[in-house]
């Protein structure tokens, strides 16, 4: 799961560690036939991130900057 990781390492450093806290720990990020999803603590359904892995790279950039619409 070499992607997986790529795209979690991606997450931590577009939130940063303070930033990102148990949300990034507790966060599932799987592939199915849709692509890349990314489960965040606390939200009932899944952010659909793409289906590679510059692609989930990108959506994650896009959601960290809207901080992930909490803000």
């Amino acid at each position: 799961m070499e992607d997986q990781q790529k795209i979690r390492d991606y997450l931590l450093d577009a939130i940063g560690e303070e930033g990102c806290g148990l949300v990034c720990e507790d966060a599932d990020i799987i592939k199915d036939d849709e692509g890349w999803k990314l489960f965040l603590c606390g939200f009932m359904e899944p952010w659909k991130l793409g289906n590679s892995v510059s692609e989930a790279k990108d959506t994650i950039k896009e959601l960290a900057q809207a901080r992930f619409g909490l803000s």
